[in-house]
């Protein structure tokens, strides 16, 4: 560990916490500070390797807020346990980094930070379909290498998604505020597939439908199919917002890619391996009038050959929820798990987490992947 690389808020807590990265805001570090801890933070841009943060563990430390481009793993959590570690916290909402099951075995509780990335995650994935709809990476670039000569009719045509098909692969929280913003601002259909049906979802494009009917107007439509495949043969932009584990590494991959239409949008906001890569490109090759929109990569931070320079792709280095609200949030929930786990508390189970942005927090754990196996109880009024 170098010092350098390293700053400390309240160096006289009692308990001590290693975070791998500087974390947005003050919150965070106030309520750290309230439950006593001792603050590590690594302020060096360069991911750590295991053994980096391993070495941070030192001889003692009480628990950890790591990041998603780590591996949190048996050889992690069996040594942070080995020098006194009963918490971790995950500066993320998804979790694929992270060996639950191992932490479990080591008894480590482990967090992660629902509920404040739905709206901005959400945003990203509607500013990416309208980027690659409207072409406007491409006309950017056009515009500042000193091309454009004048107003043509024919510059840059794009498509226009009023009343199409979008698609969903996964509504969950994400998922559902996307098709949201793309019905209610475009009056889009809705084509998705979820292992579970979304009933509040389809009650309200069913109450919208029925309002634009009241008005003169065509209602909407949602269809929760049973294969991807439908959706990907029927949407004209389908949106990713599924968990990244071994069913969906490559959930997209060069079959299903020749099944979308041949000018349709794809749009990835959720994990890269979920697409591969290497057919994207291939497929984007063949295909000019097909486009991505991608905020997350297979190999992060490197990009698959000749991505880069496709023209009907966009891409952006996964700030999806790279708003300050947002990303403050996260770290108020990450440091809340953290101390909460330390200080006894059981865990809060419920999907509002708003109480924990602002005012006095409740004495709860925000979110925990694994309370029944490491024996935490949920929080009671």
């Amino acid at each position: 560990m170098e010092p350098e690389k390293w700053r400390v808020v309240n160096p006289e807590g009692r308990q001590r916490v290693v975070v791998t990265k500087e974390l947005p805001g003050q919150r965070w570090l106030d309520i750290l500070s309230r439950a006593d801890c001792r603050v590590e933070i690594c302020t060096s841009d360069e991911v750590l390797s295991t053994a980096d943060i391993k070495a941070a563990f030192g001889t003692r430390c009480d628990g950890a807020i790591g990041q998603l481009t780590e591996q949190w793993g048996d050889e992690l959590f069996a040594a942070l346990k080995a020098v006194g570690g009963r918490a971790y916290s995950n500066y993320a909402v998804g979790f694929n980094n992270v060996d639950v099951a191992a932490a479990s075995r080591h008894g480590i509780p482990v967090g992660n930070t629902p509920g404040v990335l739905t709206e901005a995650t959400a945003e990203m994935a509607v500013a990416l379909t309208f980027t690659t709809a409207r072409r406007v990476g491409e006309s950017e670039r056009f515009l500042r290498a000193g091309k454009y000569r004048g107003w043509l009719p024919t510059l840059f045509l794009g498509d226009l998604l009023w009343r199409k098909t979008v698609g969903l692969i996964g509504a969950g929280r994400i998922g559902s505020a996307f098709a949201r913003m793309m019905i209610e601002g475009h009056k889009m259909n809705l084509v998705y597939f979820d292992l579970h049906p979304n009933r509040e979802l389809e009650r309200f494009i069913k109450e919208y439908g029925s309002f634009l009917k009241s008005r003169g107007e065509p209602p909407v439509t949602c269809h929760r199919t049973e294969t991807i495949e439908e959706v990907l043969r029927t949407a004209d932009c389908i949106s990713l917002h599924t968990v990244l584990n071994e069913s969906t590494h490559h959930l997209i991959n060069a079959e299903r890619l020749a099944m979308m239409k041949a000018t349709a949008l794809l749009i990835n906001t959720s994990r890269g391996p979920v697409i591969d890569e290497g057919a994207l490109v291939a497929h984007c090759r063949k295909h000019p009038e097909f486009r991505a929109g991608l905020d997350v990569f297979e190999d992060e931070p490197a990009l698959s050959p000749g991505l880069a320079e496709l023209e009907n792709v966009v891409i952006v280095p996964h700030i999806a929820s790279a708003t300050r609200w947002t990303r403050e949030g996260m770290a108020t929930l990450a440091a809340a798990n953290v101390a909460g786990i330390l200080l006894g508390y059981p865990v809060w189970e419920k999907t509002d987490i708003s109480t924990f942005l602002e005012g006095a927090p409740p004495r709860a754990i925000p979110s925990l992947l694994n309370a029944e196996k490491v024996g935490i109880t949920a929080y009671t009024e």
